[in-house]
């Protein structure tokens, strides 16, 4: 990897092109792969990113970040380097970074999930030499349903509820997991409330073609009426005060982590959705054997169960050290 890639730091850095990929610290040129914040820091002297995401950027890092996007798929000379960005299907804009240097070609995934999207562009397998991938979900025990189901399962836990005169407090993150559950549930079963952290990127979404219902804002002041609603908050705000206003709503939980037997209860929730924006097992091991890479580096995660699988099968895996991102699970 060294002659493409290597890992310092501040992560991942391309010496021929004099480039990192979502950095920590403070670095002079940075590719990210997507807006969220464990991967989008502020601080940097200049950032690339694919064009469906420099408006989310924007939000994240404010108007005094120097910001420069191109389209999918467009290559660009850095330094020595050949690069282009090519969907991930994590949320909206995320990206996959491919670097050629010399005839050797590197792919650093990001985050990405292959399972089809409405709010996100498909995610695209990059035939390459090496791969960098994460390995959040890497365990057999992550295995999704189609999002049609797991919105179906949604739409019943809020006409229940509704039907009860419960609101609905279903926590999802701000950016990506919020959008696609607005995208998927029955808009006909009661009024949709969004928590002030989500609205920002709803008329991002909507720009790029994104179906969203009407919706209204959370506000402690406002004096709705929740009973029938469905409210989507930040799992941040889980034990605020703000949610004293929702009296005896029902709470539920977006997550692929709710995939692990207990953790609803312990979060005090009355359900959990199985639904995220990583791969699962079976979508982690179909995109790295579809890159038929020779040489796969694994991030943060589950890593050592996805190293011993490829290694099994003559796939030359290792960890990737020294490059682990923080890992929130109201990411996911």
């Amino acid at each position: 990897m060294s002659n493409v890639l290597v890992s310092r730091r501040e992560g991942l850095f391309c010496p021929a092109g004099d480039f990192f990929i979502d950095p920590r610290g403070k670095v002079n040129r940075a590719i990210i792969t997507h807006a969220h914040s464990d991967h989008a820091r502020s601080g940097h002297a200049s950032y690339l990113c694919s064009d469906n995401s420099k408006p989310f950027l924007k939000i994240r890092l404010g108007p005094k970040a120097k910001i420069e996007s191109i389209p999918f798929g467009k290559c660009i000379r850095m330094g020595d380097a050949l690069v282009s960005l090519h969907p991930a299907g994590h949320i909206l804009g995320s990206s996959q970074v491919r670097i050629e240097v010399g005839g050797r070609v590197w792919v650093v995934s990001g985050d990405y999930k292959p399972q089809p999207d409405r709010t996100c562009e498909t995610l695209e397998v990059i035939k390459c030499h090496g791969f960098v991938t994460e390995s959040t979900f890497a365990l057999p025990v992550f295995k999704w349903l189609p999002e049609g189901e797991v919105y179906t399962q949604i739409n019943h836990w809020w006409m229940d509820n509704a039907e009860n005169e419960f609101p609905s407090l279903l926590f999802a993150y701000s950016l990506g997991k919020a959008q696609r559950v607005l995208a998927g549930v029955d808009c006909s079963i009661g009024p949709i409330f969004i928590h002030n952290a989500v609205s920002p990127f709803l008329p991002i979404y909507q720009q790029f073609g994104a179906v969203m219902p009407e919706v209204k804002k959370v506000n402690s002041g406002s004096g709705h009426n929740y009973s029938k609603g469905l409210i989507l908050a930040p799992p941040v705000v889980e034990d605020s005060l703000l949610l004293r206003q929702f009296g005896s709503a029902k709470r539920a939980f977006a997550s692929g982590w709710m995939a692990i037997r207990g953790l609803r209860r312990r979060r005090n929730l009355d359900r959990g959705f199985i639904l995220s924006d990583h791969a699962d097992w079976n979508g982690l091991l179909n995109v790295i054997l579809g890159t038929e890479a020779e040489v796969v580096k694994i991030t943060h995660g589950n890593g050592d169960a996805l190293m011993r699988y490829l290694l099994d099968r003559g796939i030359n895996a290792s960890l990737l050290q020294g490059f682990q991102p923080e890992r929130r699970d109201e990411l996911v």
